[in-house]
C-alpha cells in the first residue's frame, strides 16, 4: 500500500504517472493478434482447441452453445431469493434504460428543410460476460438487460465455462431473465472474435458490449472496424475523494470492496486529512480478518493501492480529473461545489451512505465504465448505445430554392458541380 504526503519528495512523481493511457503490452498484442487470426481461418475448431487450452474445458462443436437443456436446468435450480435480487436488480435497469433511450425527433431548418433523427434498436448484439474469478451475475444483467430494454432482437451471451464444461446456474438464469437468445461458453479474446467476425455455428453481430481482462480488452480494440464497441472497460478501479467528516469504516469497507475484484484492480483515498489516511489503514486490517478473499485483497492491496493526503479538497479534485476513475466516491460537506467540478469520473456515488456495491448490483445505470484513465474520453455504458442513430432530411420546392445558393457555392468551392446541378434541377423540371 502507498501512503504518501503533498509534503513528501517522491508526492509529484507519483501524481504525475496517475494520469494514465491504457496502452497495451506487446506480448498481449501478438497474443490476441495470433487468436484473432485462428479463429477467423478455423472458426468452430479454433474455439474448441482455446478453450481446451484457457479454460481446460473439453467442448465440442456442438456443445459451445449453452441449449435449452441447461438454461430449463438454471430456471429450476436458482433459489427464490437469487430469482428475487435478479427481478429487482432488473426492475431497475430498464427504468433507467428507459430515461437516457434516445427518442425520434424532427424539425425544420432555416430554409424550411424538415429535418431530424430516428433510433432503432440494432438486430443482433454480443455482451461478454467475465466469469473467471466469479460469476458475475450483475454483469449479465448489466449489459443484455439495457440491450433488452432498448428492443434488441438477438442478444448473444459470452462467458468462459467451467473446466467440466458448465456455467454458473444463476448466470444463466440472469442471462435469460435479461432477454439473452443464444449463449456459448467460450470467453477470452477467442469469444470476441467469435462475435465480432462469426464461425460455421455463430452469426456475427452488429456490435459488442461488456468488460473483460486485458486479453478481452484488446480484441475488442483489435476488432473495432470489423464490429462497433460500446467502450474498453478494464479491471476495477475506484477512487474515493473524502474530507475529515469521511467515516472510516465506510472508506475501508469500499476500498475492500473493489479491492476483492483482484488482478490488476486499482484503489485509492484522497483526503487532505492525515488523521483520517491513519483510520482508513487501521479499519482496513481490522476488516480484511473477516473477508473471504482476503488473499486476492491482500495482492490488491500490495500492488494497487494508494492513500494521498493533499493539500486541499482542490487539489484532490484536481487529481480526481486527471485519473478519471471508473468509480468515484465522492464524502464531502460541500456535495454539490465538490460534484460540480468533477468532470471526468465514470460513476459518482455521493455521500457517506452511498457504497460503490449498490451500482455494482443494484441502483440501475449500469457497472460496466470507463477504465484505464478513458473516463475523459468515454462515458459507461448507456442504453442509447443499443441504438443505431439515422438521419432523416426531407424537402419541398421552397426548401429546394432557399437552399440553392449555399448548395451552388459549395459546390463550386470543393469542385464538385454534380452536387450543384443535383439540387438545381429539382426548380427546372
Amino acid at each position: 500500500m502507498k501512503i504518501l504526503s503533498y509534503k513528501d519528495a517522491g508526492y509529484p512523481a507519483f501524481i504525475k504517472r496517475l494520469r494514465r493511457r491504457a496502452i497495451p503490452e506487446d506480448s498481449v498484442r501478438d497474443l490476441v493478434g495470433e487468436i484473432l487470426s485462428t479463429v477467423a481461418r478455423r472458426g468452430d475448431d479454433a474455439l474448441v482447441e482455446l478453450t481446451h487450452r484457457f479454460d481446460g474445458a473439453k467442448l465440442t462443436r456442438k456443445s459451445l452453445f449453452v441449449s435449452e437443456a441447461e438454461f430449463a436446468e438454471a430456471e429450476a435450480g436458482v433459489s427464490a431469493n437469487t430469482r428475487e435480487a435478479i427481478r429487482r436488480s432488473l426492475k431497475n435497469i430498464h427504468a433507467f434504460a428507459k430515461k437516457s433511450m434516445r427518442k425520434d425527433w424532427s424539425g425544420k431548418n432555416a430554409e424550411g428543410a424538415i429535418v431530424g433523427e430516428r433510433f432503432s434498436p440494432f438486430d443482433r448484439v454480443g455482451v461478454y460476460v467475465p466469469g473467471g474469478k466469479a460469476p458475475l451475475v450483475s454483469t449479465a444483467l448489466m449489459t443484455a438487460g439495457f440491450a433488452q430494454a432498448a428492443g434488441v432482437a438477438e442478444i448473444l451471451a459470452a462467458t468462459p465455462c467451467g473446466a467440466d464444461g458448465t456455467v454458473n446456474l444463476a448466470l444463466l438464469y440472469a442471462m435469460k431473465q435479461a432477454g439473452v437468445t443464444e449463449a456459448i461458453k467460450v470467453g477470452g479474446a477467442q469469444a470476441i472474435a467469435a462475435m465480432a467476425i462469426g464461425t460455421q455455428s455463430i452469426r456475427p453481430v452488429d456490435r459488442i458490449f461488456g468488460p473483460g481482462n486485458r486479453f478481452v480488452v484488446e480484441a475488442k480494440r483489435q476488432l473495432v472496424g470489423a464490429v462497433s464497441i460500446d467502450l474498453l472497460p478494464g479491471p476495477s478501479e475506484i477512487l474515493i475523494l473524502a474530507d475529515a467528516s469521511g467515516k472510516a469504516a465506510y472508506i475501508a469497507a469500499d476500498l475492500l470492496a473493489q479491492a476483492e475484484h483482484g488482478g490488476d484492480s486499482i484503489v485509492g483515498f484522497i483526503t487532505p486529512s492525515k488523521a483520517l489516511i491513519a483510520k482508513v489503514k487501521s479499519e482496513i486490517e481490522k476488516q480484511l480478518v473477516s473477508l473471504g478473499r482476503d488473499k486476492i485483497i491482500k495482492e490488491v492491496l500490495k500492488t494497487g493501492t494508494f492513500m494521498l493526503e493533499v493539500k486541499s479538497l482542490e487539489a484532490g479534485i484536481q487529481i480526481v480529473n486527471e485519473f478519471a476513475p471508473e468509480h468515484l466516491s465522492l464524502v464531502v460537506k460541500d456535495e454539490a461545489g465538490i460534484l460540480a467540478k468533477i468532470r471526468t469520473a465514470g460513476a459518482i456515488y455521493l455521500g457517506a451512505d452511498s457504497p460503490v456495491a449498490v451500482g455494482d448490483f443494484l441502483a440501475g445505470p449500469s457497472h460496466t465504465l470507463p477504465t484505464g484513465g478513458a473516463g475523459r474520453s468515454f462515458s459507461g455504458l448507456r442504453a442509447d448505445q443499443f441504438q443505431r442513430r439515422t438521419s432523416i432530411v426531407k424537402m419541398d420546392k421552397t426548401a429546394v430554392k432557399k437552399s440553392l445558393s449555399v448548395i451552388e457555392e459549395f459546390a463550386r468551392l470543393e469542385g464538385l458541380d454534380a452536387h450543384g446541378k443535383s439540387t438545381s434541377i429539382r426548380l427546372k423540371r
